[in-house]
Order: structure tokens, then sequence, then C-alpha cells
């Protein structure tokens, strides 16, 4: 499984972003994260993605860890995130029975 992260925020609360990023716990080892990958935009500002493999039995946990790591930057102005799960298509086959 995987979990797909994304974040925005405006140009202006970039130093601050990166500040935050730079003291985020190391991941456990359960969890293996590729990224994050930047990208500027004009009309959305700075955006960033990062996937989280995680096996499907620490699944609750890892989410919880990715959650709080996407806490910790609350209150940066202009801020936003999302966190899905995707499955792969072995992992989706097996939940319809096949």
């Amino acid at each position: 499984m995987v979990i797909v992260a994304s974040i925005t925020y405006p140009p202006e609360s970039s130093k601050e972003m990166g500040k935050r990023f730079q003291g985020q716990p190391a991941l456990p080892a359960h969890i293996k994260m590729t990224g994050p990958f930047l990208r500027a935009s004009t009309n959305q500002g700075i955006q960033t993605m990062a996937l989280y493999e995680v096996e499907a039995a620490k699944m609750a946990d890892a989410a919880t860890v990715v959650a709080n790591r996407y806490a910790n930057y609350m209150g940066v102005p202009g801020y936003k995130y999302s966190i899905n799960i995707w499955f792969d298509i072995t992992e989706a086959l097996a939940m319809i029975g096949m």
C-alpha cells in the first residue's frame, strides 16, 4: 500500500516550511518514503508530494505517523495538505475476490 501526501503553500511560507521539514523525526523502518518532490506554480504556489510505502498489516500505524508529520506544519500561513491511501493492483483485486 502507498500513502500519497501532498502539500500546497504560498512562496512566502517557504522558509518556515523548510525549518519545520528539517525538524521532522526519522521515519520508522517499516515506512519507506520516496520524495518529497516539489514544484512551483504561479497560481497554486509551492506544491509538494511524497509517497510512503508500507505493508498492509502496518497501515494503521503508518497512517498515524504520516498524519503526525503533516500536523507539524499547522499554523504556517497558507498551508494545506491531503493524505490518501492507495492500493496496488494486487491488493485491489484481492478486495474483490480475484
